[in-house]
């Protein structure tokens, strides 16, 4: 059976340009922190890799942390700190969390008055709904309070042009398999002058902020990444992604009028449909576009394989059965407009046998 991948939000396919950086970094044998000629090469691969990472995000170079993900990267910028965040944010932010702030019903953070000395945890888009955060506005209220910001950037990054500066962001989050690097690899970018207590200890690598040897064949990978994806971006890539999008939503719309569309009166990311027909299970949506031969979700790919009501669609005031019965679709680059109408085809022909059931 033909295959059709529409869950990038959960991971994107390896880039061309991260997979030859990374068979080619595999040939370097040095170690990164050896003074000789093989250290010095494998280093090399590192710093150029920091740089790409820098450009995507506006920052400099040497603000610039590795680390094993962006889960990783969210401990690191945690660590010590009073935690204020929403409800709809990633688990890797919300298993710090200390205190709630308010959720609109679109998806937006509600006004909210931050505590002196915490740290405000704010994503820039939301994995499912891909609504986007106005994340420098919040970071002035965080910043009067004598409030710290972290941005969690890992959905935003490569699809929407930004930077630590526009996004108000003191540490930023990013991870190279959700635009196109290996997994297993992410980083915390630091606004300059900002730093972090350190939760690896050792060797003193990335500037003492996390020990370990470096995964150089991942950071090669990750670094050529971002910049495919910052030459993306500059191409106007997601754009035509964004037609895509909306030509999904509205074949979808057109069949099915109690379809609802989580976020779309908010800004989102251009390639994410988060879509529920109440009472029709999300994990049957799943299951059965699968069996179709389509790729999509339903919630967060990283809860350990388990589907169940959205905690996203949750924190947003819907109710437990709208909740569980949400999907997303989330596009790229290679998505076609055949596959979007194959798969709207598709997925109505279910919703059909749903209606069915239940009539």
């Amino acid at each position: 059976m033909e295959r059709t991948y529409l869950d990038w939000n959960a991971t994107a396919p390896l880039r061309r340009e991260a997979r030859d950086a990374m068979i080619a970094a595999m040939d370097v044998v040095g170690n990164p922190s050896s003074v000789h000629a093989e250290g010095r090469a494998a280093k090399a691969l590192v710093e150029r890799a920091r740089g790409q990472v820098a450009s995507l995000v506006g920052i400099d170079r040497n603000e610039v942390v590795f680390t094993s993900g962006a889960t990783e990267a969210a401990a690191l910028a945690c660590a010590g700190h009073e935690v204020a965040a929403a409800g709809f944010e990633h688990d890797a932010v919300s298993a710090h969390m200390t205190s709630d702030l308010p959720v609109l019903p679109n998806g937006e953070v509600a006004p909210f008055k931050a505590v002196p000395g915490s740290l405000l945890a704010m994503q820039g888009a939301n994995s499912e709904t891909g609504v986007l955060q106005d994340n420098f506005r919040w970071a002035q209220v965080a910043w009067a309070s004598g409030a710290m910001v972290l941005v969690d950037a890992v959905q935003l990054a490569g699809k929407v042009r930004t930077s630590v500066d526009v996004l108000g962001a003191d540490y930023l989050m990013l991870s190279a398999h959700k635009l196109g690097g290996p997994k297993g690899v992410g980083a915390l970018c630091l606004k300059l002058g900002v730093d972090v207590q350190a939760q690896i200890t050792g060797g003193g690598q990335e500037q003492g902020r996390r020990s370990g040897t470096e995964n150089v064949i991942g950071i090669a990978g990750f670094g050529a990444a971002c910049a495919a994806a910052e030459r993306d971006l500059e191409a106007g890539v997601w754009a035509r992604v964004e037609k895509l999008r909306n030509i999904l939503e509205n074949a979808i719309a057109a069949s099915a009028d109690q379809t609802i569309f989580v976020g779309k009166d908010a800004p989102r990311l251009p390639n994410t449909s988060c879509f529920a027909t109440p009472g029709w299970k999300g994990e049957t949506q799943v299951m059965a576009m699968d069996l179709a031969g389509f790729a999509i979700s339903a919630g967060s790919a990283c809860s350990s394989g388990k589907v169940k009501a959205s905690r996203v669609l949750r924190a947003m005031g819907y109710d437990e059965v709208t909740a569980a019965s949400a999907v997303r679709v989330s596009l790229g680059p290679d998505t076609t407009e055949d596959e979007v109408m194959r798969f709207a085809e598709a997925w109505l022909r279910a919703h059909d046998r749903f209606r069915a059931k239940v009539a």
